[in-house]
């Protein structure tokens, strides 16, 4: 292990599980991801892997053929993978989401429906929230589903689907104005959806369009695709958790552990980033002697180690708060928000180390300068992790006159 970004407290089978996927890392992923990511090509034997490691299962629970294991846990393994490519953990994380919200909030039905077949990888989660003509607005999801009989027929279309030609199962959030009446809040009407289709592009089941890959600055290898309903039939018992209404908590819940996922790919992003830099500031000369010995290369190291330091353990405090049961919405947005703004810095850092180099192709540098800005919008962009940190400050330190 790296000396960097250490977790204190981990059991041995945390330990183990966490040396086995950075092993993994470091033999499977680092050497060909950046040929693969420059291919926009999916990483099918990656994948594979995983799936022989049980990771898709990570943190379903045993008795559905998971291993049953926390969020720090998943967390951690998602740090050392996103320190191989990003787009992996991307893979697993909208998987994961979808296994958590079925977990959480699914009736026994479903559980047993789809969690085992989940954890073995064989059904493959996305989630779809956003649409073209919103962002971070939820509440101005346009998307509906009416009820017709014993089934539900859904219109609308979607954006930003990552996995969204390769899963087979899609938790879709929409309005559902069925046993709401007019004039109530837009968060208490809306209803997330658990869609079955085929894996690939084009139409995957009758009313229901996945078309091509988006094109990518970064991020590439996943497929981040729209998602298109037009008379959409579901059958009323795929309303996840059997009651309409509850889907903008629901998909809430699922963000909030997402963020954390993703301020643990910004954590992994820039431990990558500082390995490289420090790497190339040893071996490159100038003046006669290592950049790594100039003062200047040295204070821009030390400041990319110390973020690196801080997005983690600010990462693993939201993950044990999410895990000890209390609310971590606070924790996760901080977390969120730090990871992904130090990814950036460290990344431009270890950018401007390499000199013109890092403008090239060859090296690695230039592909984590592309993935990283990614982390800056998704799962909520800083602004909105903003707002949610100050409301939330509002709350613990109310004023009493």
């Amino acid at each position: 292990m790296s000396r960097l970004a250490q977790t204190a407290g981990l059991t041995d089978v945390q330990q183990e599980i966490l040396s086995t996927v950075r092993n993994f890392v470091d033999k499977e992923i680092i050497p060909v991801a950046t040929q693969l990511e420059h291919r926009d090509e999916y990483p099918t034997d990656i994948v594979e892997g995983l799936k022989e490691l049980g990771l898709f299962g990570l943190m379903i629970p045993e008795e559905y053929g998971g291993l049953g294991e926390s969020l720090l846990t998943y967390a951690l393994c998602v740090e050392e993978i996103a320190r191989g490519w990003m787009s992996v953990s991307g893979i697993i994380n909208t998987h994961f989401i979808v296994a958590y919200m079925l977990k959480q909030h699914g009736t026994q039905e479903q559980k047993d429906t789809f969690l085992p077949r989940m954890a073995l990888g064989e059904v493959r989660g996305a989630f779809s929230m956003s649409e073209p003509a919103l962002g971070s607005d939820v509440s101005a999801i346009s998307s509906k589903g009416v009820k017709e009989g014993d089934e539900y027929v859904l219109n609308g279309q979607k954006m930003w689907l990552t996995n969204g030609g390769t899963s087979t199962l899609v938790a879709v959030l929409c309005r559902s104005d069925e046993g709401h009446p007019e004039g109530t809040a837009p968060h208490r009407s809306m209803t997330t959806f658990l869609v079955e289709k085929e894996a690939g592009f084009g139409e995957v089941r009758p009313g229901l369009t996945i078309p091509g890959k988006i094109d990518k600055m970064g991020y590439k290898g996943v497929d981040t695709t729209e998602l298109i309903m037009d008379g959409l039939r579901i059958p009323a018992n795929r309303v996840l958790g059997g009651t309409t209404g509850r889907g903008f908590y629901q998909m809430m819940d699922g963000v909030e552990v997402g963020r954390v996922n993703v301020a643990a790919r910004g954590c992994g992003v820039a431990q990558r980033a500082f390995e490289l830099g420090v790497l190339y500031a040893q071996q490159r000369q100038t003046f006669g002697k290592p950049i790594a010995q100039h003062q200047a290369i040295q204070f821009k190291l030390a400041e990319m180690a110390t973020k690196v330091e801080a997005a983690h353990a600010m990462m693993v405090n939201a993950a044990r708060k999410k895990d000890s049961g209390e609310r971590n919405d606070l924790e996760a947005g901080m977390a969120k928000y730090l990871a992904s703004e130090y990814c950036k810095e460290v990344v431009e850092d270890a950018f401007r180390i390499h000199g013109g180099y890092g403008f090239s192709k060859e090296y690695e540098i230039e592909r984590l300068y592309r993935e990283a800005p990614m982390l800056l919008i998704g799962e909520g962009t800083a602004e909105i992790q903003k707002m949610i940190i100050g409301r939330r400050l509002l709350e613990e330190y109310r004023f009493q006159g």
